[in-house]
């Protein structure tokens, strides 16, 4: 069951990601947080009730999840708004699956040989991946760096959101809260206020659908942790590039160059790996 709720954890993401990096080339990244997060909130606080009592303490790790989640969500929709998405999602992909493997291993997740070559694999095909146009040197600004602290900040997310959880949605639902809240803090440090939304309906909607799709990958995610070890929850969790990346080329026609497509390769075997040690 884990590996099912996971994977369709993966999908979720991927396609919200897609949804949300379509918002941001029609419009201000931050306008569009402004509309998906709220979105995915209300979709969420009604499920929530029903899923049993919130405890306090339970509800400050979501919160402290949240500031690593809501973080993670600005890079990375500045990331996409660079693009392309099939660089993007790939590179905070990886970051997002080394975390929690890593941390789960560190709390008693047995580690075996493949899962450690796998790991490898992952960060060898980061650096493949993220190879930009060009010989100057990497820019900390740059789309694939910014993906990697992106996808560091998602896992991070993952583990936090993990030892919070007391059988509820409800520190989900915390986590969304305080994320929400720091998209509004640097919104107003940039001088637009929280109303300051897309305009355009047709991008609206787009905003509205991404943050629905996070929504249900983060709360499938919270399920597919319950059922099993936090290691393989996040790892194939992790994997919703799959789905940005064939969103992208059929919609967009993006196309990798070939060390790129050599960093995916090396990427699905790692991954591979990791999910089947």
């Amino acid at each position: 069951m884990t590996i099912i709720l996971a994977l369709a954890s993966a999908i979720a993401f991927g396609a919200g990601d897609f949804c949300g990096g379509a918002a941001t080339r029609r419009s201000d990244d931050l306008k569009v947080l402004l509309a998906s997060l709220p979105a995915g909130l209300c979709l969420l606080l009604p499920v929530a009730v029903f899923t049993g009592h919130w405890h306090a303490a339970q509800l400050a790790w979501g919160a402290i999840a949240g500031l690593a989640g809501g973080g993670g969500l600005l890079v990375f929709y500045r990331a996409l708004a660079m693009g392309p998405m099939s660089v993007v999602a790939p590179v905070s992909g990886l970051m997002a699956a080394v975390v929690p493997a890593a941390v789960g291993i560190a709390r008693g997740d047995r580690l075996s040989l493949t899962m450690a070559a796998g790991i490898v694999l992952c960060l060898i095909a980061i650096c493949f991946v993220s190879i930009e146009r060009g010989s100057g040197p990497v820019r900390l600004t740059g789309g694939p760096v910014l993906a990697a602290l992106a996808g560091t900040s998602f896992g991070l997310f993952f583990v936090i959101l993990k030892l919070g959880d007391d059988g509820t949605l409800w520190p989900l639902a915390a986590s969304k809260v305080s994320g929400l809240a720091v998209v509004v803090v640097v919104a107003l440090a940039k001088r637009r206020g929280p109303l300051a939304l897309v305009r355009d309906r047709a991008t609206f909607g787009i905003a509205l659908l991404a943050g629905s799709l996070d929504m249900l990958g983060n709360t499938l995610y919270v399920l597919a942790a319950r059922a099993g070890v936090l290691s393989v929850a996040g790892v194939l969790s992790s994997l919703y590039p799959a789905s940005t990346v064939l969103l992208a080329r059929l919609v967009y026609g993006e196309r990798l160059r070939p060390v790129q497509r050599v960093g995916l390769l090396i990427a699905v075997v790692g991954v591979g790996l990791v999910t089947t040690g």
